[in-house]
């Protein structure tokens, strides 16, 4: 997402303009893995083998990242991945700067059996992340008795929930969780308010809807309901006032921050004070000096 390179490249010039890291300027190599799993693997490839780079940051979904993840391990590179992730799986290769279910999805399970009820009916786009995570959030109803009343998905980009609306009107749940991803949300959300489902009748709990997304849809058709972050751009602290600052002036007091961005930005400045303590741009000097690291960041400490 260009979003989360410009948040990248703000921290790059931001580290730059300190003096760099361990004296040296940072190089910007750039590749574009066109929102595809096999470009972005032979892009990795690419950036380890022919532009002699040692670190990459970048990747969206989950099905680009587990198709870097053998490229990064095989070439013992690392990959700094800025995107909340389904979890189950772990990487000597892979920094993971996004929440994991435990993190994001879990408490906010547990607020909506709280606060609307258990009968909940999940929702999402058809690939690896919200099929895991659907599958954590059934286990997690199950274990307080509550049910799951539908669960459907649509292909990457559907834009037809017709069906699914009519699903959700028949099964009346108390809450819908959502983890459709991009323009679906739109779409989704459309066909909710066509049916006049409005948050005081079913709500809906998102997972994938940042504040870049929401300024893009009908916020009519938004309003009242929930999403679940680690960040959000109105975070109240100093080091996000400066970041939320810092990014508006560079790219345009229009654009907005989010989750994803964040992390891609802290990504960065976390992997610059790797190498100041381990002295070195050693992958592995890198790796065994994030353990135990923590930066103060704009969602509070890393």
């Amino acid at each position: 997402s260009s979003d989360l390179r410009d948040a990248e490249k703000l921290a790059i010039e931001e580290i730059n303009a300190t003096g760099g890291v361990l004296g040296k300027k940072i190089e910007i190599v750039e590749e574009d893995g066109r929102s595809n799993p096999n470009t972005f693997a032979e892009r990795a490839d690419k950036l380890l083998t022919v532009e002699g780079v040692n670190t990459i940051f970048g990747c969206w979904t989950s099905a680009s990242r587990k198709a870097v993840k053998p490229i990064v391990e095989e070439h013992n590179a690392l990959l700094w991945y800025p995107v909340q992730y389904e979890g189950m799986e772990a990487s000597p290769n892979i920094m993971y700067m996004g929440a994991s279910p435990n993190q994001q999805i879990v408490p906010a399970v547990d607020f909506c059996t709280e606060h609307f009820g258990n009968r909940m009916f999940l929702v999402g786009s058809d690939y690896v992340f919200p099929h895991t995570a659907n599958l954590i959030i059934k286990a997690q109803i199950a274990s307080t008795d509550g049910k799951c009343v539908g669960e459907e998905y649509v292909k990457m980009g559907g834009q037809d929930f017709a069906e699914i609306v009519k699903k959700i009107k028949e099964t009346k749940p108390n809450i819908i969780l959502n983890t459709l991803n991009g323009d679906s949300n739109v779409a989704f959300f459309a066909e909710l308010s066509k049916n006049d489902i409005t948050c005081d009748i079913i709500p809906v709990m998102s997972f994938s809807i940042t504040e870049s997304e929401v300024s893009k849809m009908d916020i009519k058709s938004l309003a009242g309901n929930y999403v679940s972050w680690n960040y959000y751009e109105t975070t109240q602290s100093l080091p996000n006032e400066k970041f939320v600052t810092a990014y508006k002036d560079t790219y345009g007091q229009d654009r907005m921050t989010g989750d994803p961005i964040e992390a891609a930005y802290i990504a960065v400045h976390m992997w610059a004070l790797a190498c100041e303590k381990a002295q070195s741009f050693d992958v592995e000097k890198v790796r065994i000096a994030s353990k135990g690291l923590s930066y103060v960041a704009p969602e509070g400490i890393v």
